[in-house]
């Protein structure tokens, strides 16, 4: 593990993207994020996901009934140009 780098690190796999993406991501696009580091998202979707990059980042847990507790979907709130990404904690 980095030694600059504080908790688990999370990945972001971009699963679709309906429309324009306004920074122009793609399905298959992978990309590194946390509390310090918005991966280049656009700020509107970085701000509505960073309660679940950081809750990853520092070991917390979903539910048990969500599935696993490495990973979840979410979605970008502008509906019309909607893009779906997959956050996953990965344990080095």
């Amino acid at each position: 593990m980095d030694e600059n780098r504080v908790g688990f690190r999370v990945v972001g796999t971009i699963k679709a993207a309906k429309g324009r993406c306004t920074v122009g991501h793609k399905a298959g696009d992978q990309i590194e994020l946390s509390g310090h580091n918005a991966g280049g998202l656009c700020g509107f979707f970085y701000h509505s996901i960073f309660p679940h990059i950081i809750m990853l980042q520092f070991g917390g847990s979903y539910p048990p009934e969500w599935g696993n507790p490495d990973v979840i979907e979410l979605s970008c709130e502008d509906k019309a140009n909607e893009v779906t990404i997959e956050l996953r904690r990965i344990q080095d």
